[in-house]
């Protein structure tokens, strides 16, 4: 996550709220010189990220805004506790809260359920993994928030590693002819990842240049046997399923790696706000 993606994506979030208007409330009824001193609070038990793309926010909208933060990405935090404090002028800090807030709180949600997976796996050789199930556009911010949960990143897009997955499949219609194309054509250096449905699948990958094989909606007792069929000839992950109550039994199979695209496209937001002092 760069200073430039964070711009980026704070411009195009501050463009969709102000337009060419602005924040005409703050313009209307808070004298140009009132300036005030706030704090971020989180309402909610949680994960916080996102504080540095909060301080941009303030930051783009008026580079005098101070922001100092109590608080740093992957800190567990309760209810009430004290992340930021912002001190500028009253109309800045006001127009850029709703975009600051917005983001930090996604992210810091995002951070939340991945860290609750984490900790339910705590003790066992399996990590939690995102996917590329991300809000458009705000993809390096959810992955960002994965890792400060205590997950790792899988590829950031269709450009890092090669995922051979079910249509792919019947559109070649062979996996060792996939998978020899797909090596032909990208080399040793970038990993290929097969997804499979089922263990007779998983015996053709056995014979291929693969890296890992992605086992989907396969229950515990399959993902057993998928891993002692693997024998440690490349990485194995489990896919699909994947919750609170499942992911214990899922990762004592002994797959190395458990992906969960809702903690990206469906985590709740932790409530966080901001308080004038």
């Amino acid at each position: 996550m760069t200073p430039e993606d964070i711009e980026d994506i704070v411009d195009r979030a501050l463009a969709e709220d102000l337009s060419s208007r602005g924040d005409i409330t703050s313009e209307a009824i808070i004298p140009p010189d009132s300036r005030s001193r706030a704090v971020i609070v989180a309402r909610q038990d949680g994960v916080v990220a996102g504080l540095e793309v909060a301080r941009h926010v303030f930051a783009r909208v008026d580079p005098g805004v101070v922001f100092e933060t109590k608080s740093v990405d992957g800190d567990r935090v309760s209810a009430g506790s004290e992340l930021a404090f912002v001190e500028g002028l009253s109309r800045s800090i006001l127009t850029a809260e709703r975009t600051a807030l917005n983001l930090l709180g996604r992210m810091s949600g995002v951070a939340t359920a991945t860290a609750e997976l984490v900790g339910a796996v705590a003790g066992t050789p399996a990590r939690i993994t995102d996917t590329r199930k991300t809000m458009p556009g705000l993809r390096v911010l959810d992955k960002h928030a994965v890792a400060a949960g205590g997950g790792i990143n899988h590829r950031m897009g269709l450009y890092d590693a090669v995922m051979i997955k079910d249509n792919h499949i019947r559109a070649v219609g062979d996996i060792t002819d996939a998978v020899m194309r797909a090596r032909a054509a990208v080399g040793p250096g970038t990993p290929i990842i097969v997804e499979v449905e089922d263990l007779e699948q998983l015996q053709e990958v056995l014979a291929c240049d693969a890296d890992r094989v992605l086992l989907d909606n396969m229950t515990p007792e399959q993902l057993s046997q998928a891993v002692d069929l693997v024998d440690g000839r490349f990485e194995t992950e489990a896919s699909g399923g994947v919750t609170l109550d499942t992911v214990r039994q899922i990762a004592e199979s002994g797959v190395d790696f458990i992906s969960a695209g809702w903690i990206t496209h469906s985590a709740p937001q932790l409530d966080v706000a901001l308080d004038f002092g």
